[in-house]
C-alpha cells in the first residue's frame, strides 16, 4: 500500500504561502549545467525564480503558479530530472507509480564522491546500483518519502550528522574495503559523537538497547543486496504507521530485524560485536565545501561557495552553470549544508572561479557568518512559521560570534536542519525567538532564554559560545 505524503516531488507539487513548492531529487546532488539552466528558466517562466537547496542535497523551484505545475513538470523531465520511466504508462496508476519512484531516490553520498583524496572507496557507482533498485522495485514505492539511505565512502567532506534510516561507510579491513552498517542513525565518529548521541535520545524517552553502532561489515558487492534484505525487512514488519526505521526499531530488536533480513540473502547478517566500538578513521570537515580543495587527481580542484541562506536566483544559477561549462567539467555538485561545488577545476584557473563565485554572490570563506547559518522558510512562504526567519538570519549574521553555528526555525517542525544544531532560535513571534543549547536532550536541546530579540539573541550567543573569555576578551 502506498503511503500519502505532503512532502514536495518533480511529479507532486505542494501549495506553500509563497506558491508552490517542486523539490529536484538529484542522484548523488549531481546535475548538469544544461539541467541547471533548464531549472533556471523554468523558475522564471513557471514559479517565482527562486531555487532553493535542500539539506539533502537536492533543489526545489519555488512560487510555483497555479495552472502552471503540468508545464514546469514536463520540462524537468525532458531535462532528465525525473524518476525512471514506469514503462511508459499515462494512466492514473502510472502517474502514482512514477511519483512513488521519485518520491524513493533518497541516497546521500558525499559531494566530493570518486574525487577526494582521503576516500576508501568511490561510491558513485554504489549510488547509481542504489537509486536504480529503489525505483525498480515496485514494492519500495511503499516507503516514505522521508526514508532514506546514507553511503560515506570515508571523504574529508561528508555529513555525518544527519540521520539516515540505513547508513553504510567504507572502511579498511585487512585484505580490502568492507562496508559497515547500521540503522538509525549516523556512522559514529569523533566528530559527531554529539548528533549520534541526540539520535539516540530523540528517537525514544531515554537510551535505548536498538540503538547500536556498526552492526556487521558486508563486502561492497554485497551493499545492494543488504540495502534490498532491509527495505523488504521493513516494509515485513513495520506498522501501518512506521514510517522510519526508528519507529521499527522500537518495537522490534536490531537482532530480530537483521535475523529477518538474513531470510533474503546467502551471506551472513549477524551482528558483529568485534565492530561495537567501530568509529569512523577519518575525521569530516565541513569547511571543505567552501573554497578551492585538491582532489584526487594531482593539479585539479573543487571550488566551494554557499549562496545566502541557501537561495539562488535564476540569474546565479545560470552563472554557475557557464562558469562550470567554461572551467569545470559542466557539472554541479549540491551539498547537504545548502552550497555548491564546482568539480574539476585546475588549479590555475581556481582563483578566477572563486572571484566569479564571489560576484554571484556566493560565500566562499567559512569564516563569513552567513555560512554558518540556517533558516527555514519563514512567515513569507510558509503558513506555519511565526517569523520571517530568513530577513531575521540576515539581520543575526551582523552580530554573529566567530564560529557560531546557529539555525533559525519558525515552528518546531525543524524543517530546514535534519540535524541537531549546537544554537536554535525557535521562533515565539514575529521577531522574537527562543533560544535553545544543544545537551543531548530531546529535540532542540535545552531552552536558554525565552522571548529574545535577534539582537538580544546575538548578545547571548558570544558568552555561551566562549564561556572562558573575560570581559576584556570581548
Amino acid at each position: 500500500m502506498l503511503r500519502p505524503s505532503a512532502c514536495p516531488g518533480l511529479l507532486r507539487i505542494v501549495a506553500a504561502r509563497d506558491g508552490g513548492i517542486c523539490r529536484i531529487k538529484l542522484p548523488g546532488g549531481e546535475l548538469s549545467a544544461a539541467q541547471a539552466a533548464v531549472i533556471a528558466d523554468v523558475s522564471e517562466r513557471y514559479g517565482a525564480g527562486v531555487v532553493e537547496l535542500t539539506n539533502r542535497a537536492n533543489l526545489q523551484v519555488r512560487g510555483v503558479r497555479s495552472g502552471h505545475e503540468a508545464a514546469l513538470i514536463a520540462a524537468l523531465v525532458d531535462a532528465g530530472l525525473g524518476p525512471i520511466p514506469t514503462g511508459g504508462a499515462v494512466d492514473a496508476s502510472g502517474v502514482l507509480l512514477a511519483t512513488s519512484a521519485d518520491d524513493v531516490r533518497n541516497v546521500m553520498v558525499s559531494p566530493t564522491a570518486g574525487r577526494d583524496p582521503f576516500a576508501l572507496f568511490d561510491t558513485r557507482p554504489l549510488c547509481v546500483e542504489l537509486l536504480t533498485l529503489l525505483q525498480s522495485e515496485a514494492r519500495f514505492a511503499a516507503l516514505s518519502p522521508k526514508f532514506a539511505l546514507l553511503l560515506d565512502g570515508g571523504e574529508r567532506l561528508a555529513r555525518l550528522d544527519h540521520p539516515h534510516d540505513v547508513w553504510l561507510a567504507a572502511t579498511q579491513a585487512e585484505d580490502d574495503v568492507r562496508f559497515v552498517f547500521g540503522l538509525a542513525g549516523c556512522p559514529p565518529a569523533l566528530a559527531n559523537a554529539d548528533a549520534f548521541q541526540h539520535i539516540a535520545h530523540s528517537a525514544v524517552d531515554h537510551p535505548h538497547p536498538n540503538y547500536a553502532g556498526a552492526l556487521a561489515a558486508v563486502l561492497p558487492s554485497q551493499v545492494t543486496d543488504l540495502v534490498c534484505a532491509l527495505l523488504h525487512t521493513f516494509l515485513d514488519l513495520a506498522a501501518p504507521d512506521d514510517t522510519r526505521m526508528r519507529h521499527l526499531l522500537a518495537a522490534h530488536s536490531i537482532d530480530a530485524v537483521l535475523q529477518h533480513a538474513q531470510t533474503y540473502v546467502d551471506f551472513p547478517l549477524s551482528r558483529d560485536t568485534s565492530l561495537a566500538n567501530w568509529q569512523r578513521p577519518t575525521p569530516a570537515d565541513a569547511t571543505l565545501r567552501l573554497g578551492a580543495h585538491a582532489q584526487r587527481v594531482v593539479g585539479m580542484l573543487h571550488v566551494g561557495g554557499q549562496p545566502p541562506l541557501g537561495r539562488l536566483d535564476a540569474t546565479t544559477l545560470r552563472g554557475l552553470a557557464t562558469l562550470s561549462q567554461q572551467q569545470g567539467n559542466g557539472t554541479l555538485r549540491m551539498t547537504p549544508w545548502q552550497s555548491v561545488l564546482l568539480p574539476d577545476i585546475a588549479a590555475d584557473a581556481a582563483p578566477a572561479v572563486l572571484a566569479e563565485m564571489n560576484a554571484l554572490g556566493l560565500a566562499c570563506d567559512p569564516a563569513q557568518p552567513i555560512t554558518h547559518l540556517i533558516a527555514c522558510a519563514g512567515s513569507t512562504g510558509c503558513a506555519k512559521s511565526l517569523a520571517n526567519t530568513k530577513a531575521d538570519a540576515l539581520l543575526l549574521a551582523d552580530r554573529l560570534p566567530d564560529g557560531v553555528d546557529v539555525h533559525l526555525s519558525g515552528c518546531p517542525r525543524s524543517c530546514a536542519a535534519a540535524h541537531c544544531a549546537p544554537y536554535t532560535l525557535l521562533a515565539a513571534a514575529p521577531g522574537t525567538y527562543d533560544l535553545y543549547r544543544r545537551d543531548g536532550q530531546p529535540g532542540f536541546g535545552s531552552c536558554v532564554a525565552h522571548q529574545l530579540t535577534i539582537e538580544q539573541a546575538a548578545d547571548m550567543l558570544d558568552p555561551l559560545a566562549h564561556p572562558a573569555r573575560s570581559p576584556s576578551d570581548a
